[in-house]
């Protein structure tokens, strides 16, 4: 994995004077002046001046700076100046852009004070200052901090400009094909290079990739699907259940599903065009949906597969469906139909065309019941704990996906077992993926209790916890088996110490770079 800690202890004797320190040095995208082996090589020729000995190193590779998550041997350093771990008495860093490009200057103040509260201090090697605490260096290591979060904040201003130039002009910016449609590599000339395969990229600056018609099989499959959705007013679930019961399964081998029918329904890279920022998740902050003016898109930049008529005839009927009503007319709906029927549930709701359906209730109150309270109705039995289940056979199925997006992503190979949802990945290894809910004892503290799967015996177990509604996770463990595989049951608290915490993550990116396949060259 990219988190490293390795101990460097010189057996040699050295004078009482010098001082024991740690190095910390992470890699993101710049490979050549910030590579970890010349940032290793800077901070051991600035210990030799300055009378360290350096007995850790930390390293972080091909992680960024925006943010902690997923810089393992960061948190490890500080959860071990935090615990008393530490046995050295600084730490060095590079500059203060690898400590961190945090968005927040404070945030790379406040990892930094951890460690001198603990009496450790840090040194930034290549800084044109002392972190000394003198007013100079401190107003110093302030503008640096702010550069470094601005740096980010300015390169990623430039990439989204060149990204949607890119768009404007007719080419694809990432992202699967899609069923239907397939992926192809083109130089500055316009001329084809190659069909990409799934988890294949381009390798040089100039190339372009460019969207085209896949085989016709599945281009048929697409213009039926139009023809039952526009022509024979069959849902998305009707026509998912069709295809499923004559056994045709999706691009990636798999079933078909609602949610993939209502994509290809309503994407309109179908009709040839290119569509980019509907979504934004800029400096790994809040993912935000963009309004439609703030889209970018080029209106037949593609061969089109399907009839435009026939995409404005869906899109027609796709927004009819959904809409939009007030959380008051939503309301006085509900209430109405309670007034008519005198009770209330998800069945009743969906039987009303004319409403909106139970799902969208659940959406825009947070839960059935908590729209049940607002219309003054309270059912006979408590069914916290069935919506609570419904959430999370819905939220399952969703990580399974998104977890295999991720490993596909980075050129792996993913299969799934119908039966039991187990991930076998490169044909070897196993994995479980197990959503594991929050309880909150009488004390306000929260548990989790992990069942491990001692039947299928996965090499790896991701447990997914939720947070205290139960509605999103919280964080994650990637679990080898060969570690837990004796215990049936996990107890979990939200600190578990490093026995358990060594495994725990914000994301799941460890993951992908865990089953990330790289060539190895051939012995000569």
């Amino acid at each position: 994995m990219a988190t490293t800690r390795w101990s460097e202890e010189d057996t040699d004797s050295a004078p009482t004077a010098r001082v024991r320190a740690a190095r910390y040095v992470r890699m993101s995208t710049d490979h050549q002046r910030y590579s970890t082996e010349n940032q290793a090589d800077a901070i051991s020729a600035y210990a030799a001046q300055r009378s360290f000995d350096i007995v850790r190193t930390y390293a972080d590779e091909g992680r960024s700076g925006l943010n902690i998550a997923g810089r393992e041997s960061l948190k490890m350093l500080l959860d071990d100046v935090r615990n008393g771990r530490a046995d050295f008495d600084a730490i060095l860093v590079y500059d203060i852009s690898r400590w961190g490009r945090f968005q927040d200057a404070d945030e790379s103040g406040y990892y930094e004070f951890v460690c001198r509260e603990a009496g450790i201090a840090v040194h930034y090697c290549a800084e044109p200052f002392e972190n000394d605490g003198s007013p100079s260096s401190t107003i110093m290591k302030s503008v640096r901090r702010v550069m470094a979060g601005e740096f980010s904040r300015d390169l990623s201003t430039k990439v989204f400009a060149g990204q949607c130039r890119l768009v404007s002009l007719g080419y694809r910016q990432g992202g699967p094909a899609g069923y239907g449609l397939r992926r192809r590599l083109i130089d500055e000339k316009g001329h084809t290079k190659a069909e990409l395969r799934p988890g294949e990229q381009k390798s040089l600056q100039t190339d372009r990739v460019v969207l085209v018609p896949g085989p016709e099989e599945e281009v048929e499959m697409v213009r039926r699907i139009y023809h039952f959705f526009v022509e024979e007013r069959r849902s998305e679930r009707e026509i998912a259940a069709m295809f499923n019961a004559k056994g045709w399964k999706t691009n990636l081998g798999r079933p078909w599903t609602r949610s993939v029918v209502h994509q290809i329904l309503s994407n309109e890279k179908y009709v040839g065009n290119n569509v980019y920022n509907r979504i934004s998740f800029k400096l790994k902050k809040k993912r935000v949906v963009n309004p439609p003016d703030m889209w970018i898109r080029a209106d037949g930049a593609f061969e089109a597969i399907v009839n435009p008529a026939s995409f404005h005839a869906a899109a027609c009927i796709l927004e009819e469906r959904a809409r939009r009503f007030s959380d008051n007319d939503m309301l006085r709906m509900l209430s109405d139909l309670l007034a008519s029927r005198g009770l209330l549930s998800g069945l009743i709701i969906d039987e009303i065309e004319e409403m909106p359906s139970a799902a969208s209730y659940r959406h825009r109150f947070g839960s059935l019941l908590r729209a049940y309270q607002l219309v003054g109705y309270a059912p006979d039995r408590d069914y916290r704990f069935i919506e609570t289940n419904r959430h999370l056979r819905l939220l399952h199925p969703e990580i399974v996906s998104e977890v295999t997006r991720g490993i596909e992503d980075t050129g792996g190979a993913v299969g799934i077992d119908p039966t039991t949802d187990l991930l076998t990945v490169h044909g070897e290894l196993t994995v479980s993926i197990v959503v594991v809910r929050c309880h909150s004892t009488r004390a306000g503290t929260l548990r989790w209790k992990l069942r491990l799967d001692t039947g299928l015996r996965p090499d790896l177990t991701i447990a997914v916890r939720l947070d205290a509604d139960n509605q999103r996770p919280r964080d994650f463990y990637i679990l080898p088996w060969i570690d837990v595989g004796s215990m049936e049951t996990l107890r979990m608290a939200e600190l578990n110490g490093l026995r358990l915490d060594a495994y725990r993550v914000d994301d799941l990116s460890p993951l992908y770079h865990l089953l990330r396949r790289s060539p190895t060259p051939r012995a000569a």
